[in-house]
């Protein structure tokens, strides 16, 4: 029995594959057309089309697939009818009108399709169980009173999912100060820094060196990085949870390093994520970048 890595961008789909293999179960890795993935060239792949979808589902079959996973992001391609074979021509009015409820009504009625077709739909944090940390505090440094920005990160979050808008938000003094939106957190966090500090294009900003550096250990950070009260985003914080009502077999919230570093970068005092809600990838180095900077992860339970 196989399992099928429909695999988008970033880092989640290799960690995924690599617990696969680990466990010496067959992996395909699946790619739709325009958004290859970082998973080991070494991995069988197939390449797909959502208007070849019903086609690759029968490729699926044939490949003894039994269970699917989504990992990875992928943007909603643009459709060229042309293109869609008599396969998946019965699906079209149904992914037309799902397109038509957003990006979450579409991902529901893909996944309600594969489970049509036989396959089970399991969530990335299923394979990989280890990118789910456990609930409390995982740095040295311990959080302060966060009562008031609670309040109002859980209130500003569920405004957000009331309209399928971002996962994130900054809060200082118990007031929201910038939210994310469809581009996501590392867009969140950029936009912040820069609005600081006047930086328009990052070019020379810790964020566009730090990408390149090899090493990130505590170490390297404490030493690239500012002093925490010097920088304007001093007493802020990352909140990050899902949606109401997200899929989190299929899109459930990521951190990781790279997180961790633009939040350094921007003199956050911490990120509180939602325990069980929320995947955490490379979870040591995430704590190492924190604890550097005299920072704090809450898994918040």
């Amino acid at each position: 029995m196989t399992i099928a890595l429909i695999a988008g961008t970033g880092g989640l789909p290799p960690v995924v594959a690599q617990a696969v293999m680990c466990e010496g179960r067959d992996l395909i890795v699946c790619e739709m057309r325009g958004f290859a993935s970082e998973v080991d060239e070494a991995v069988e792949r197939v390449s797909f089309r959502i208007e070849t979808l019903g086609t690759f589902l029968e490729t699926l079959k044939a490949h003894r697939v039994t269970q699917v996973c989504m990992a990875g992001a992928v943007q909603r391609p643009n459709v060229d009818p042309s293109a869609i074979d008599p396969a998946t021509a019965p699906l079209v009015p149904r992914l037309m009108a799902a397109m038509a409820k957003g990006d979450d009504g579409t991902l529901r009625e893909i996944i309600a399709i594969f489970q049509e077709a036989g396959f089970e739909v399991v969530g990335a944090h299923e394979l990989a169980p280890d990118l789910l940390p456990i609930a409390g505090v995982q740095t040295q440094t311990p959080i302060r009173d966060l009562t008031a920005d609670l309040i109002a990160a859980d209130g500003a979050l569920a405004e957000m999912g009331e309209t399928d808008m971002g996962q994130a938000v900054l809060v200082r003094d118990g007031a929201v100060i910038a939210r994310e939106d469809a581009r996501g957190t590392a867009a969140l966090l950029a936009d912040f820094s820069s609005e600081l500090t006047g930086d328009d294009d990052g070019k020379n900003s810790f964020w566009g060196i730090a990408t390149d550096a090899i090493s990130k250990t505590a170490e390297w950070v404490s030493s690239t990085l500012h002093p925490l009260d010097a920088l304007p985003g001093a007493g802020a914080v990352l909140f990050k949870a899902p949606k109401p009502n997200q899929i989190l077999v299929a899109d459930m919230p990521v951190i990781g390093p790279d997180t961790a570093m633009q939040a350094a970068e921007a003199g956050l005092d911490g990120i509180v994520i939602a325990h069980e809600k929320v995947m955490v990838l490379d979870l040591d180095q995430v704590i190492t970048i924190l604890d550097g900077q005299q920072m704090f992860l809450w898994v918040r339970a």
